[in-house]
């Protein structure tokens, strides 16, 4: 997998609303209504992670989850990142 250039990057990130490119990641802060709802969300989004076969750095306090993705074997932002930020998406807002 190769690493994406960092106009690659920007261009993807269009279609994206909400994330960001920091510190050689992209990453979004979701906020819910609870406890339970973050968490709920984040049980569906480990699922996905293992069907992808990619994991992402992410916290969790109460009612806040942060998400950050790279893919670490390239050493940077790849497709895997953004084809698991589109999931992570469809899975927040359904």
């Amino acid at each position: 997998m190769e690493k994406l250039s960092e106009k690659e990057i920007t261009s993807r990130l269009k279609e994206l609303p909400g994330w960001e490119y920091k510190n050689t990641a992209i990453c979004k802060t979701f906020k819910f209504k609870n406890f339970k709802d973050a968490f709920s969300v984040m049980t569906r989004i480990a699922f996905e992670c293992e069907v992808q076969n990619h994991h992402p750095d992410w916290s969790n306090v109460y009612s806040t989850l942060t998400i950050r993705l790279n893919t670490h074997d390239a050493g940077g932002i790849t497709t895997k990142d953004f084809k698991l930020a589109q999931s992570i998406e469809i899975i927040v807002n359904n």
